[in-house]
């Protein structure tokens, strides 16, 4: 009942707001010519003052007097202004007003909106949240300023922020996760891909540290060895990149999926991708680690061929596997793994415009309220890629 009772207050509030211009009375305009005589008779008045004090000679004054004089008896001999109009009622405007709209907007309310539905508190979301993200994460955020030292919902929301892209409350609840349950891989993984995501996919010498104490850890761990390569990578140490690639390729497992991804930064920084000397003597099949499903993986040839060229052929090998990937995906843009390779290809080829422009198409195809759409805008944060064009 209160609902109902706030609507029509609106509805009579908005309509006497609408009506208010139409049924004011028309004000009488200002006498514009009195106006003028009323100036023309202070000027008279200040120059008798400037006479008297010596400002002006007589034949001055009597000059400028006879030329104001004959001003104002132009503007006396002006007709009256005739008398204003009564203001006119705009009848049908008005009952528009009264009664047509309040009916559309409550004919468009009863067909799109839910009079029946129930209210839902926040207290009454927090207790059954059902899929809300939102509100699991609020539920989470008031547990958390009730209990701060329950690390196990620190642990829990780290992740979550970072998959929403709350970077800065992601990096807040990893440090006391770790704090307050101890370092692991996974947690201390998590921070240092925070700390590249503040710094726009940069590994800072602190995201470094904490991978290394991540190795420490899990000598074996495949992502932090990726990263502390890729930070070799950016550093301008390609030798010590393609070494550090080549040495996670070497370690990985031939079906294991971050294998193409070593295998293109091992290539753009003058190797030879894992797996071209571990190939048979005339097999056909792509090289170990790639998906033959996925578009711009290269094959056993390309690898193989890959061994005897130049640096320079190599680039322009690689610019090319790139190039023919782009193309395949303008043809079939239902490859999410294909638009995240071709938008990291494309940035460590030093390529941001061509970058940005995969990154625009990859949004067209994946939007960024999907996962897939999140994902990519994450890795164009990573790469240092402007995001805000391509969203709009």
């Amino acid at each position: 009942m209160l609902f109902w009772i706030l609507v029509a207050a609106l509805t009579a509030a908005l309509a006497v707001i609408l009506l208010y211009p139409l049924l004011r009375g028309a004000k009488a305009a200002d006498n514009i010519r009195a106006g003028e005589a009323a100036v023309y008779r202070d000027q008279l008045r200040e120059l008798d003052r400037d006479l008297d004090g010596g400002l002006i000679t007589p034949e001055e004054a009597d000059y400028a007097r006879a030329e104001i004089g004959r001003r104002l008896i132009a503007v006396s001999a002006e007709e009256p202004a005739e008398t204003p109009k009564p203001a006119r009622h705009h009848r049908f405007t008005e009952a528009f007003v009264l009664l047509v709209l309040p009916v559309l907007g409550l004919c468009l309310y009863l067909t799109t909106g839910r009079p029946d539905l129930p209210s839902q508190p926040l207290e009454a979301r927090l207790e059954n949240p059902g899929n809300d993200v939102a509100v699991l994460i609020t539920k989470a955020e008031r547990h958390l300023a009730e209990k701060p030292d329950d690390g196990k919902g620190w642990d829990v929301l780290a992740p979550i922020y970072f998959r929403t892209m709350r970077v800065n409350d992601a990096q807040v609840a990893y440090r006391n996760a770790i704090r307050l349950l101890g370092p692991s891989p996974v947690r201390l993984d998590g921070l240092a891909e925070t700390l590249m995501a503040v710094s726009d996919g940069v590994v800072t010498e602190e995201a470094r540290q904490v991978l290394e104490q991540s190795l420490t850890l899990e000598a074996d761990n495949p992502r932090a060895r990726f990263y502390i390569a890729l930070s070799m990578e950016q550093a301008g140490r390609p030798d010590e990149a393609r070494q550090a690639f080549e040495a996670l390729a070497k370690q990985s497992p031939s079906d294991a999926p971050w294998l193409p991804l070593v295998n293109q930064h091992i290539a753009m920084n003058g190797g030879a991708p894992a797996g071209a000397n571990q190939a048979a003597p005339g097999a056909g099949s792509a090289a170990p680690g790639a998906n033959p499903a996925t578009p711009g993986n290269p094959t056993q040839q390309d690898v193989a061929a890959a061994e005897n060229m130049s640096a320079v052929d190599r680039q322009q090998m690689i610019r090319g596997m790139v190039e023919s990937l782009d193309a395949k995906l303008s043809e079939d843009p239902n490859n999410f793994e294909g638009w995240v390779r071709l938008v990291r290809s494309y940035a460590v080829l030093n390529d941001k415009d061509r970058a940005a422009g995969a990154l625009k198409r990859g949004l067209a195809a994946f939007p960024p309220p999907g996962e897939e759409g999140r994902q990519l805008l994450a890795l164009a944060r990573e790469l240092g890629i402007a995001t805000e064009e391509a969203t709009q």
